[in-house]
């Protein structure tokens, strides 16, 4: 996760998340997921999806394929007019950064290519979004050392270019990155908001066993004085 210099720690910032669901034949579903540091001042020592913050640099990242249009509709619910690919960006940086897997297509960059992104470019890939599905939104409460506006993406380890035991790439953001079992996840130290996601990709699975965009998307909003809960249905 990279956060950028900001004057107020606790001021809320747009974020992406993204969950890798792998089910191998004759294994049970799995998600990718790793531990942050017992230093960190947001949600330390707990197990979690890669992901961060959005930089000022997700903005204009070229994209080889766009998010699908409904799923991009819904992120700029209640939110900024063009933010949907700088959210894609984030969370297929985060991808990168934190686990050293590649969304993208074999294609060359159509802009210069940025720091962070320079080991990704070597490698022929421009980061793509086509396969990202947006699945949920939470906000964090007031009073946390760190907030954010968190949009959680589904994609099936099948669009990952490479070996997907492969780890060798990451940072040291997260440690013990492994494939856990969706049965046995809420038994980790988790976030709430974590074991909330993970029931609902659960019941998502149940009633669509391909990953695609769904009926609507849980929202968890605590922006105001009192926590609200709707579904996104544009």
């Amino acid at each position: 996760m990279t956060d950028a210099p900001i004057l107020d720690k606790s001021a809320l910032r747009d974020a992406a998340s993204v969950i890798v669901l792998r089910r191998d034949a004759g294994a049970p579903a799995r998600v990718l997921m790793g531990q942050r540091g017992s230093g960190a001042a947001f949600m330390p020592s707990k197990y979690v999806f890669p992901g961060g913050a959005v930089d000022a640099g997700d903005w204009s990242i070229p994209l080889a394929a766009s998010l699908p249009a409904s799923d991009a509709a819904r992120l700029e619910d209640d939110a900024p007019v063009g933010i949907a690919p700088a959210l894609a960006a984030a969370a297929l940086r985060e991808l990168w950064e934190e686990t050293g897997m590649i969304l993208g297509q074999k294609s060359p960059w159509a802009s210069d290519v940025p720091a962070d992104w320079q080991g990704f470019a070597d490698l022929g890939f421009t980061p793509s979004a086509a396969d990202l599905r947006f699945v949920f939104r939470a906000i964090t409460p007031p009073g946390r050392p760190r907030r954010f506006d968190a949009r959680f993406f589904l994609v099936d380890a099948g669009a990952i270019c490479g070996d997907p035991d492969d780890f060798s790439r990451a940072c040291d953001e997260l440690s013990h990155l492994h494939w856990v079992p969706l049965t046995e996840a809420r038994a980790l130290n988790l976030p709430f908001i974590t074991e909330v996601v993970l029931a609902e990709i659960s019941a998502l699975l149940q009633t669509d066993h391909a990953i695609s965009t769904p009926a609507s998307v849980p929202f968890f909003d605590n922006r105001g004085p009192a926590s609200e809960f709707r579904r996104i249905a544009t």
